[in-house]
């Protein structure tokens, strides 16, 4: 153990509790997994603090003497942002989990960093409410890391990422100040908006220990609707159409390109909605207050669209258990994918005017550097947020591909994972160096030891 991680330690005494350091044989190899694969370091210490005052008291130890730290919530993050590097301790507020009981007039929780999405979820279910955000990995996934990433999931098209659900937050800076603004107003232009600087930065300048969440009525109908297309075109075509006719009550709309449904198909554990053999597969859903019309609706506007010829074939839930069921099929392109060693993950976001024109760009450059690659492509189409994934034999060629195919179409290259330690290779393509060196100004400003997730988003030397 190092001089200065022994002062550390030395520093902190008992600030932290039972529990609250870890160190040798107690720490557990979980802190170095990665959902990626690539393992991290193993942290000689792990900090886990109970509330904000002890994460401001692990912060101010680490700033006195130069250490760095690296911030883990739910670790379900794909850009590296938690993957451990030498010389790194952790600061884990896996036990600062707590949620406060929704505030029904209001429409508001406030909830603990280290407090699940699914547990943010069931608290606002339980109050006759619901949270706008819904991402696969609602188990394990964290209100803190969630806020980090500006995460967005399956319903940004209807309710916005995360940012929109923030309405105030607590956050402990390197040195161990606490900046608090819980109040959750609507409005408040009392000055700065200093949560803002804590959101999708990934913990680079300041750790977030608490949030006040917007809350959304529950809808009093859910309908869902799987869709055969002929094209993207189409998909897109649609999803104006759907748009236009539906407002509002058009929460979703999510899309899966061939090969990939053909393939889940095979493996499904359930019977597959649609046969197989169409170039595109959408699975929209509306949330409405009216459940004796918006169904009826949401079915006239797909059949007008069968007629018009956008769309080749549908299947609309007509009771709850078949609106998970369709949505069961979304997610099971998750379970699919994963199950395959050696692919590679990769979140974007693109102009849906671009987007055709991104597809077969980056399809023909990876097939020409490895004409065995597979390729699969499935995500958020109403947001223009795609997943793609490779299985190739040369995944760098593959990366710097893509990102530059998203860059020549205008899109970003992370779209609700982050930067991390992986993509920070290719922050330039879409970031001018203006951006850059102001996001590194800003960093100096908030972190001038840069003990705070060191190297993630971009590196920063030492001053």
């Amino acid at each position: 153990m190092s001089p200065e991680t022994q002062r550390l330690l030395s520093a902190l005494g008992d600030r932290l509790g039972a529990g609250g350091v870890l160190t040798g044989s107690d720490v557990d190899q979980r802190y170095r997994d990665d959902p990626d694969g690539k393992l991290g370091a193993l942290p000689e210490v792990v900090l886990r603090p109970r509330d904000t005052i002890g994460v401001a008291a692990a912060l101010a130890g680490c700033n006195a003497v130069g250490q760095p730290v690296v911030i883990q919530g739910g670790r379900t993050g794909l850009a590296g942002g938690a993957r451990v590097q030498p010389g790194e301790i952790v600061l884990s507020l896996e036990r600062m989990s707590g949620l406060a009981a929704p505030d029904t007039q209001a429409a508001t929780i406030i909830a603990e960093a280290g407090a699940t999405l699914q547990a943010v979820q069931e608290a606002a279910d339980g109050a006759g409410l619901m949270f706008g955000v819904d991402i696969g990995a609602r188990g394990s996934a964290t209100v803190g890391g969630n806020i980090a990433t500006n995460a967005g999931g399956i319903r940004v098209l209807r309710y916005g990422m995360y940012r929109a659900q923030v309405l105030g937050l607590e956050a402990v800076l390197a040195d161990g100040s606490v900046l608090t603004s819980l109040k959750g107003l609507p409005k408040d232009n009392s000055g700065y908006d200093l949560s803002q600087f804590f959101i999708g930065t990934e913990g680079t300048l300041g750790v977030v220990t608490r949030a006040a969440l917007r809350l959304h009525p529950k809808p009093a109908s859910e309908v869902a609707a799987f869709c055969a297309l002929p094209s993207l075109e189409a998909a897109i075509a649609l999803l104006g159409t759907l748009r236009q006719k539906l407002g509002p009550i058009l929460s979703a709309y999510e899309v899966n390109f061939a090969p990939l449904y053909d393939e889940m198909a095979a493996t499904m554990a359930m019977q597959a909605p649609l046969p197989v053999g169409s170039p595109v597969y959408v699975l929209a859903e509306i949330q409405g207050s009216e459940p004796d019309r918006d169904g009826e609706r949401f079915a006239e506007v797909l059949m007008q669209s069968v007629e018009d010829g956008l769309v080749e074939d549908v299947v609309v839930s007509q009771s709850p258990r078949e609106f998970r069921a369709l949505w069961d099929v979304r997610e099971d392109a998750n379970r699919y994918l994963f199950s395959m060693k050696g692919m590679i993950s990769i979140d974007v976001s693109l102009p849906l005017e671009r987007m055709a024109a991104f597809l077969d760009a980056a399809d023909s450059a990876i097939h020409a550097a490895d004409p065995g690659a597979r390729i699969y492509v499935f995500g958020h189409l109403g947001d223009g947020n795609l997943h793609y994934q490779v299985l190739t034999v040369d995944p760098y060629a593959a990366y710097t591909i893509i990102y530059r195919a998203v860059a020549a179409a205008g899109g970003g290259v992370s779209a609700e994972h982050g930067i991390g330690l992986d993509k920070k290779q290719w922050l330039h393509l879409v970031r001018s160096d203006a951006e850059i060196a102001t996001m590194r100004r800003l960093k100096a400003s908030f972190d001038p030891k840069n003990i705070l997730n060191r190297g993630r988003v971009f590196d920063l030397d030492r001053p």
